[in-house]
C-alpha cells in the first residue's frame, strides 16, 4: 500500500469522509514528507505546520458534528505564492514584498476552503511569476529545473508533498513544470477560474491552473474552482466544466485526434521527433495537421501582448524599486517599454484570427496533440526552460492538459500536451482519459 501522502486527492477525501483516516493524519503525512524532502527540493515559500494542522482538526470536527462534506474535505492543497491567503504571507516571489500579509483570501483560495480543503502552505514562484528563478529543484534530478513560474507547485505534487496545487500561466507556467516534473497539469479555458486576489502580470493572458497526479484529481479541484466571480472582469458567464461528471461518462467512440507541430517545434530537442513518432503509433494512425500561415506569427504576437502588459503592470516596481528586484525580472519587464499601440492592436487582432482558425480546426478534430515542452527539463537552476509549447494556447485561451506519459533519453519526464476547443473542458478531460488508457 502506498504511504498516505502518495494517495490521490480522491482517495484522501473518501478516506476522511468514511472515517478510514482523519484530515489531521492526512495533513501530517504530507508535512512529514516535506520535512524529509524539502531540503532537496525547495518547493515551499511558506510553511507553518501548526496552522495546517489547526485547519485539519477543524475539518475533523466538522465531520464529527455531522456537517455536510464537500469534494475536497480534508485534502491538503499547495497555493502558488502570487495568490493571496489571509493566514499566510503572499510575497510574489520577490524581496520587494517580503513580509506582505494579505487580509483576505483570493477567490480561488476561498473556494478551496469552502470545499473543505486544508491550505497546506505557499509554494515557490519565480519573481512576479516571470522567469527569475528562486532555486526550486526538479524532484527527479536536483541538477535540473522544475520549470516555472509555478516551480514549487509542480515540484511539490511530483514529490508527493501534497496531492494538489495551484499554479498560474501567462506564457507556459503551468504546463511546462508539469511536463518537466512528470505530473498532470491543467490550464483551463481562459476566464474559467477567478484571478481576484492574484498578482496580475498580464490580464489578457493570465490563467489559474492546477496540478495533480491523476485526471480525476484535476477534475475534482477544477469543479471546485470553476465558479463565476464578478471580481474578475474576464470570467466566463458559465465557467463550470462539470469535469468529474465528464470523466464518469463512457466513451461512445474514440476521440478524433490530430498531431500538430507548428512554430514551437523549431525549439525542440533533437530526439523529440523520434520520441513522438513512436508514441503516436501507439494511438493508431493520428493524422498530422500543419499549423502554418498566420500561426507563423503567433509566438511574436504572444510576446507583444505579454511584454506590453508586463511593462504596464511592473513599470512602477522597476522605476522605483529596481534594487529589490532580480536582474532577470527587470530585463523581462523593460522588453515591453518601447512597444507602440499599433503593434499591440495588431497582435490582439491576430489573436482573434488565430482563435477563429483553431475553432474551425475543432470542427474536424476533438483534440490536438503536441509536446508538453521542448524536451526534458534542462540542467541548471537559473533558467526555467522554454515556454514555446504553451504560448499559442495561452494566447488564444483554449484549454490544455499535459499527461506524464513519456521519458526522454535521460529518463526524465516529457509530457504529452492535449489542446481542446475553447469552453469544452469537459470534452478535453474525457478525451485525455481515453488517451491515457491507451498506454495503460
Amino acid at each position: 500500500m502506498p504511504e498516505i501522502n502518495e494517495w490521490s486527492a480522491w482517495d484522501m477525501a473518501n478516506a476522511v469522509a468514511e472515517g478510514d483516516a482523519s484530515a489531521e493524519e492526512v495533513t501530517q503525512a504530507c508535512l512529514d514528507r516535506i520535512a524529509e524532502r524539502e531540503h532537496a527540493v525547495g518547493a515551499w515559500a511558506h510553511l507553518d505546520p501548526e496552522t495546517a494542522l489547526v485547519q485539519a482538526r477543524e475539518r475533523d470536527g466538522q465531520r464529527a458534528a455531522g456537517q455536510p462534506l464537500d469534494l475536497l474535505h480534508g485534502v491538503p492543497v499547495g497555493i502558488k505564492d502570487i495568490i493571496d491567503t489571509s493566514d499566510m504571507p503572499t510575497e510574489n516571489g520577490s524581496d520587494h514584498f517580503r513580509g506582505r500579509r494579505p487580509t483576505r483570501d483570493a477567490t480561488c483560495v476561498a473556494l478551496l476552503r469552502a470545499a473543505g480543503a486544508v491550505i497546506l502552505g505557499k509554494t515557490v514562484t519565480t519573481e512576479f511569476a516571470m522567469t527569475g528563478a528562486r532555486g526550486t529543484r526538479n524532484p527527479h534530478d536536483p541538477a535540473r529545473t522544475p520549470g516555472g513560474s509555478s516551480s514549487g507547485s509542480g515540484a511539490a505534487v511530483a514529490d508527493f508533498m501534497v496531492p494538489l496545487a495551484l499554479g498560474s500561466q501567462t506564457g507556459g507556467s503551468v504546463i511546462r513544470p508539469a511536463s518537466y516534473c512528470g505530473v498532470h497539469g491543467y490550464k483551463p479555458t481562459y476566464g474559467s477560474i477567478s484571478r481576484h486576489g492574484v498578482f496580475i502580470l498580464a490580464r489578457a493572458l493570465d490563467h489559474i491552473g492546477v496540478y495533480a497526479n491523476s485526471l480525476r484529481d484535476l477534475a475534482m479541484i477544477g469543479d471546485v474552482l470553476m465558479v463565476h466571480d464578478r471580481g474578475d472582469f474576464d470570467m466566463r458567464a458559465q465557467p463550470a466544466g462539470r469535469l468529474v461528471e465528464a470523466l464518469s461518462e463512457p466513451d461512445e467512440k474514440a476521440p478524433r485526434l490530430a498531431f500538430v507541430k507548428g512554430p514551437p517545434w523549431a525549439f525542440c530537442d533533437e530526439y523529440m521527433d523520434e520520441l513522438f513518432a513512436g508514441y503516436l503509433e501507439t494511438l493508431g494512425g493520428v493524422r498530422e495537421v500543419e499549423l502554418a500561415g498566420i500561426f507563423d506569427q503567433a509566438l511574436d504576437a504572444q510576446a507583444t501582448v505579454m511584454n506590453a502588459n508586463v511593462w504596464m503592470n511592473l513599470q512602477a516596481f522597476v522605476e522605483d524599486h529596481e534594487p529589490e528586484l532580480l536582474p532577470e525580472t527587470v530585463r523581462r519587464a523593460v522588453a515591453g517599454k518601447g512597444l507602440e499601440a499599433v503593434d499591440y492592436i495588431a497582435a490582439r487582432e491576430l489573436t482573434d484570427s488565430l482563435a477563429a482558425a483553431l475553432d474551425a480546426l475543432f470542427e474536424h478534430y476533438d483534440v490536438l496533440i503536441t509536446a508538453g515542452a521542448t524536451g526534458e527539463a534542462p540542467v541548471g537552476l537559473q533558467s526555467t526552460g522554454n515556454a514555446a509549447f504553451q504560448r499559442i494556447w495561452t494566447l488564444t485561451g483554449v484549454p490544455t492538459i499535459t499527461l506524464p506519459l513519456l521519458k526522454g533519453p535521460n529518463q526524465m519526464p516529457v509530457g504529452v500536451q492535449l489542446i481542446g476547443r475553447k469552453g469544452c473542458d469537459g470534452e478535453l478531460i474525457r478525451a485525455a482519459r481515453w488517451i491515457e488508457e491507451q498506454g495503460a
